[in-house]
């Protein structure tokens, strides 16, 4: 683990960048490859101290053509995790009318701990004077859950039974009960949640999303088939999002951006794992090959060899 930095050599940082914001090779370089996040943070304060203006207001005001997405990743550096949810997770809800990115969502809702979600909704009631369990996906937003809670094999046939009997069971076909479902998801643990789905496949004979295909795949079972795949290997499924984003099989803007500045520092190197087990090359290799050169691709590059800090 890399020492931290010293207050004067934050100091050199800040002198070394002031003037020199346009220059986004050395922004990348040194925000995206040199720092980490928590460094980039105490860097955008001292720069602030010193010279009295804000990094991520200008960088955010150079949101312009080719370097918008430059200037998105090198900026969103700069908040704390919990401030880059609340800005992932208004713009998930409200950024296209009509249309709500569920996947961005439940990366959010689903793959953070209580304490984490705590700080979350404190940043976006403080950004955006609202209420993010009232905006949505009330019961996910409200969880308690707890990553490390004992699980319970009672509890999960309890809620596997609940689910079969609000589903598939229901006289007339398959229906889902969203209240049901959005109960189950907000007061259970992940490894609890885990469980109960494991146990429904076990009990039923097959996974609890099966009827979710076609006629029942509205955007409620999208988002539910998400949840699933998520709890089962969270590695896994960062490494098919960042597949199809990558070869451009997907028209979900900013996914890679999103996906590579909350994993790294967490579980980059078991995403990367898991990708080159499933695609056959490194992580590395298939953004080299696939995004353009440029400061863009070299600041996505920096995040991936930022593994998580105790690795």
């Amino acid at each position: 683990m890399a020492k931290p930095l010293s207050q004067s050599s934050i100091e050199d940082i800040c002198k070394q960048i002031h003037g020199s914001l346009g220059n986004f090779s050395l922004l990348v370089r040194v925000f995206a490859g040199q720092l980490t996040q928590h460094e980039c943070q105490k860097t955008r304060e001292r720069y602030m101290e010193m010279y009295g203006e804000d990094l991520f207001d200008r960088l955010r005001n150079k949101i312009d053509g080719q370097a918008s997405k430059t200037c998105m990743v090198l900026s969103s550096l700069m908040l704390s995790p919990h401030e880059r949810d609340a800005i992932v997770a208004n713009n998930a809800i409200f950024k296209q009318r009509g249309s709500v990115n569920y996947k961005a969502l439940i990366e959010i809702y689903v793959g953070r701990k209580s304490s984490h979600f705590f700080l979350i909704q404190q940043a976006y009631q403080t950004k955006f004077r609202r209420h993010l369990d009232q905006d949505m996906l009330m019961a996910l937003a409200a969880s308690q859950k707890a990553h490390s809670a004992e699980v319970s094999v009672h509890i999960g046939k309890c809620d596997a039974q609940r689910l079969f009997q609000t589903g598939e069971a229901r006289p007339g076909g398959f229906k889902i009960d969203e209240g049901v479902v959005l109960e189950i998801l907000s007061k259970r643990s992940i490894p609890q949640l885990n469980l109960t789905f494991s146990i429904y496949k076990h009990i039923y004979g097959h996974s609890y999303t099966k009827h979710f295909k076609n006629k029942y795949d509205g955007e409620f079972e999208a988002a539910l088939k998400f949840v699933v795949k998520f709890l089962n290997n969270p590695p896994k499924y960062y490494a098919k999002e960042l597949e199809a984003s990558i070869k451009g099989r997907k028209n979900d803007e900013g996914d890679l951006e999103r996906i590579m500045m909350s994993r790294s520092e967490i579980d980059m190197n078991k995403i990367r794992k898991n990708y080159k087990n499933k695609y056959g090359m490194d992580l590395r290799d298939a953004i080299m090959e696939n995004v353009p050169v440029g400061d863009f691709r070299d600041s996505i590059m920096a995040l991936t060899s930022k593994t998580s800090i105790d690795s």
